[in-house]
């Protein structure tokens, strides 16, 4: 811990402990004069899986971007993003006004009344996550921090955590702290999972997005209250500021936030991680013998070859003989009158069953109305690729009648099991379904598809359908 506290980085420490709120950091510089108002919305932000990365299609996405393109756009300002190799380059571009906020996996720190050097601006929390100790568990799992002394445990510095921590530190001086400027916390699980780091503090979230790709790394326990993602802005900028809380406090009431906050979080644990450990074992024995196939596929139908590969996988486990009690067959699990429809004769040709079923999910995209953007676009389909397209626009109809909106995914998560309910039969066009198994469907092919992702190279022989 005295390490930690030596030099610049207990500079750091400090300035983190005090750009909480201006008026505790001296006097607030002036706003800028209407003549020189920014022409675009410059953002710095830190790439992650759980902030900004970009997806399959070469599309910008991730929670703290999404967020940045519809405040743009609510500021009728085109966007630029400056990617930051770390918090403290965040920190550091919008100190000195190259970029208006600073985003990406930022916490307001729990002590924001000491006085400092850097006056900046938080906007209200947008998003609560937990602060939470990650260990290998082919190693020792700790209780408490009473377990650790001696050990060494990774932090990235510069998020705002370090503020949490301070009393931990205060209290267990004999835990030996590694401050890392890594830009994301993926950085600091895996060497946790490689051996060469005993242990790690991460936020939740970032700790529930690598837990079916890091398989020997797990929590062992809170380490602090929870903790709210914030932006941060010069001082100068308080106007911004009051801007930007007005737009998160819209998009809190109107739905906006919970569904993006579902379209990247909400999946994260539906696959266990036993299975998810098998899952990446036939990644290694069984998916190479397929992908050819699966690369013919997106050249053919234009659907991204992992989110093929992911339905093929949650449908047979890549088994091409794969038959169910219902006389669905072969690697997509296609019916007889899919089959029928797609021309398929055999079912069990790998090769054919692959092609089909990515055709069918590409009919059925092009299907839906084309105000329905990505990606609930895709997942939407993989509704009615589950359930049929006719029980989809059942739970559609059900999400109007009940003022939800029937193009987001996360209001038909709601409506789709309510399907199954006799007393709602009457009123929906093809009856009663079992619409909460769809749901199960979408969310754990979107569980296998995030860790192919991440474990898969892109194809690039194909011009891509848009998908997530």
């Amino acid at each position: 811990m005295r390490r930690v506290l030596h030099g610049a980085r207990s500079s750091r420490f400090i300035l983190w402990s005090c750009i909480g709120a201006l008026t505790a950091c001296g006097p607030s510089p002036p706003e800028p004069t209407p003549q020189k108002q920014a022409q675009e919305l410059v953002i710095a932000m830190r790439p992650g899986p759980t902030t900004w990365f970009v997806g399959p299609e070469g599309v910008a996405a991730g929670l703290d971007r999404d967020l940045a393109d519809l405040f743009a756009k609510e500021l009728g300002l085109p966007l630029r993003v400056i990617s930051v190799e770390n918090p403290w380059q965040l920190i550091a571009e919008t100190s000195n006004g190259e970029a208006h906020i600073g985003a990406g996996g930022l916490y307001r720190p729990a002590n924001s009344s000491v006085t400092g050097p850097a006056p900046l601006l938080f906007t209200r929390g947008y998003y609560a996550i937990e602060p939470v100790l990650v260990y290998n568990t082919d190693g020792f799992k700790p209780e408490s921090w009473s377990d650790l002394t001696g050990e060494i445990v990774g932090i990235v510095e510069g998020t705002g955590l370090e503020t949490t921590l301070a009393k931990v530190r205060t209290d267990h001086p004999d835990v030996q702290w590694r401050p890392l400027g890594l830009p994301a916390a993926d950085g600091l699980i895996e060497q946790v999972s490689e051996g060469s780091l005993g242990y790690a503090v991460v936020a939740s979230n970032e700790a529930a997005a690598a837990r079916n790709v890091f398989l020997n790394v797990e929590t062992a326990f809170a380490v602090g209250p929870k903790q709210e993602l914030v932006w941060l802005l010069p001082a100068a900028r308080a106007g911004l500021r009051d801007k930007a809380d007005v737009f998160f406090e819209r998009i809190r009431k109107d739905g906006t936030l919970q569904r993006l906050i579902d379209r990247y979080f909400g999946y994260a644990l539906r696959v266990q991680r036993i299975d998810a450990a098998i899952f990446q074992e036939r990644i290694r024995t069984v998916l190479p013998a397929y992908a050819a196939i699966f690369h013919q596929a997106q050249q053919q139908s234009g659907i991204e070859w992992r989110l093929a590969a992911a339905i093929a996988y949650q449908e047979s486990h890549w088994d091409p003989q794969a038959i169910s009690e219902t006389n669905v067959r072969g690697m997509m699990m296609l019916t007889e009158d899919t089959a029928r429809r797609l021309r398929v004769v055999d079912r069990l040709d790998a090769r054919r069953s692959i092609n089909a079923g990515a055709r069918y999910l590409a009919d059925l995209k092009r299907g839906l109305p084309e105000r329905i953007a990505e990606p609930d676009r895709t997942w939407i389909a993989l509704a009615a690729f589950n359930i049929g397209i006719g029980h989809l626009e059942d739970a559609r109809v059900l999400a109007v009648r009940r003022k939800l909106n029937p193009d987001s995914w996360s209001d038909l998560k709601k409506t789709l099991p309510l399907l199954a309910q006799a007393d709602l039969a009457d009123g929906n066009k093809y009856g009663v379904a079992r619409g909460g198994q769809a749901v199960v469907f979408v969310e754990t092919v979107r569980a296998y598809y995030d860790v192919l992702l991440r474990l898969e190279k892109p194809y690039y022989g194909a011009r891509l359908q848009a998908t997530p």
